[in-house]
C-alpha cells in the first residue's frame, strides 16, 4: 500500500550501511533523535519527517543511503508486480522533466535477473506519468536526478525513493584518490568503533588518500560530513523544502566545535601524501593534520598513548610476493616502536593475522564495498602482556 510522506508527516525511513557497521549506525541514529530505530542486516529502520531525512543525509557518518519506502506489496505474476509499482502516484513525487532510474536488488524465484525487474518498474513509472500528465520522464542509468530503488524477496517487493542520490560515502572532498581507496563511510565507522577521541593522538602511517585522518578530523570537530556534497536526491522532489533544508544545514553547522587535535598522516609514496593533503584542504581540515613522506617500518612511535589506524596495501595494490614481508614488518614495528598505543589494522588480506604475528584483541569482519575485510585491534603493551598486568 502506498505511504504518503508529505511535509510534516511521519514516515518510515530505511538507512543503509556496510555489513558490520549496523551497531555504529544505530548509535548515530539514536544520538540524532531517531524514533523507534530497528537494526536490520546492512541497515537500520526508523521513523521521521522530511526534515529528519535532510538531517540524516547531512549528519550521518556511517550511512550510504537514506531511503523512503513508498509501497510494499505481494505479487504472483509480472502483471501484479507491475501494478504494485504503478499504484504509486509518481507525478505527485517528481516532475516529468526529471530523469530517473531504478536500482534493483532481487532474491526471488519469480525473476531471473534484476535488469528485468528494473525495466518492468521503469515501464510502470512511465505509464503512470502518461496516464496523469501525457508526458513521461526520461531514464538516466548513470546519474539520475531521481534515483529509485526496489527490493524483491520471493513474492514481496518494496519500492523506495532514494533521498541521497549518489552514495553518501562520496562526501565531496575527495576528487583525487589512490588505487583501491578506503571508503569514507568505512573509515568513519572504524574510527567510531575504536572509541578514539581527540584526547589521544591519531596516526595514519599508510594514508593513501588520507581518508582516516580526514574523517577523524571531521568527527573530532563535529563537522557534518554531508556539507561538502553538491547535491542530494531529495532536491529534485516536488515537496523539497529549501527553507527547511537551509535551516537544518545551518543548525548542524552551528554545532561545529573546533578544538586542538593531534593527527599525523604519512605514506611512503610522495604522490599519496600530496593527494591526501589536497583532499584535506578541500575538507577544510588541512591545517589540522600533519603530513609527511615516510616509511612506517622505519618509524618511531609517540611518547604517549596514540591510536594508529592503517589500511595496508593488499593483493590489488601490492605484488603478492611482497605481502608477507610487509605485514611481518608492520607487526614488528608495532611491537617494538608503538608500545603503549592501540592499533587498528583494516585489511582485505585473509592471512593478515598470521603474517602480522601479533595476537589481536578484536577481530571484526567488515565489507568495504565488494571486498570481505578484517578489522584487527592490537593493544600494544610495553614488554609482555603479563608484565603490563602486574604493574
Amino acid at each position: 500500500m502506498y505511504k504518503n510522506f508529505t511535509s510534516g508527516a511521519q514516515f518510515q525511513i530505511l538507512v543503509r550501511t556496510y555489513s558490520g557497521l549496523e551497531d555504529i549506525l544505530l548509535e548515530e541514529l539514536k544520538k540524532l533523535g531517531a524514533a523507534e530505530p530497528l537494526k536490520l542486516t546492512r541497515a537500520v529502520e526508523c521513523t521521521g519527517d522530511l526534515g529528519f531525512v535532510y538531517k540524516l543525509n547531512l549528519a550521518l557518518r556511517s550511512a550510504v543511503k537514506i531511503l523512503v519506502p513508498l509501497n510494499r506489496f505481494k505479487f504472483e505474476s509480472n502483471e501484479e508486480f507491475y501494478r504494485g509499482v504503478f499504484e504509486v502516484p509518481w507525478p505527485e513525487l517528481f516532475d516529468a522533466d526529471k530523469t530517473f532510474a531504478f536500482d534493483s536488488i532481487v532474491f526471488s524465484r519469480y525473476f531471473s535477473n534484476s535488469m528485468f525487474v528494473s525495466q518492468l518498474a521503469k515501464d510502470a513509472v512511465a505509464d503512470k506519468f502518461r496516464e496523469r500528465t501525457s508526458k513521461r520522464p526520461f531514464i538516466d542509468n548513470r546519474n539520475p536526478q531521481v534515483p529509485l530503488s526496489i527490493y524483491v524477496r520471493e513474492n514481496e517487493a518494496t519500492v523506495y525513493l532514494d533521498s541521497s542520490g549518489i552514495s553518501l560515502h562520496q562526501r565531496g572532498y575527495k576528487t583525487e584518490q589512490v588505487k583501491a581507496p578506503l571508503s569514507e563511510v568505512m573509515a568513519a565507522g572504524i574510527i567510531q568503533m575504536s572509541g578514539w577521541s581527540s584526547h589521544f593522538p591519531l596516526i595514519d602511517p599508510m594514508c593513501g588518500s588520507g581518508t582516516f585522518a580526514i574523517e577523524a578530523a571531521l568527527y573530532a570537530a563535529n563537522v557534518p560530513p554531508g556539507i561538502f556534497r553538491e547535491q542530494f536526491g531529495f532536491e529534485h522532489w516536488k515537496n523539497y523544502d529549501k527553507e527547511l533544508y537551509t535551516k537544518i544545514f545551518d543548525a548542524l553547522c552551528s554545532k561545529i566545535n573546533e578544538q586542538p587535535i593531534d593527527i599525523s598522516t604519512s605514506d611512503i609514496r610522495r604522490a599519496s601524501v600530496s593527494i591526501a593533503r589536497e583532499n584535506a584542504e578541500r575538507a577544510n581540515v588541512g591545517g589540522e593534520i600533519k603530513f609527511a613522506t615516510a616509511d612506517f617500518t622505519k618509524s618511531k612511535g609517540p611518547d604517549r598513548k596514540a591510536f594508529v589506524f592503517m589500511n595496508p596495501p593488499y593483493g590489488e595494490r601490492l605484488n603478492p610476493e611482497h605481502l608477507e614481508t610487509l605485514y611481518a614488518q608492520i607487526g614488528s614495528t608495532l611491537k617494538h616502536q608503538y608500545a603503549g598505543c592501540e592499533a587498528w589494522v583494516f585489511t582485505a588480506h585473509p592471512d593478515a593475522i598470521k603474517l602480522i604475528g601479533l595476537k589481536p584483541g578484536k577481530k571484526i569482519k567488515l565489507m568495504n564495498g565488494p571486498l570481505e575485510c578484517l578489522l584487527l585491534q592490537y593493544v600494544l603493551y610495553a614488554g609482555s602482556k603479563k608484565m603490563e598486568k602486574n604493574v
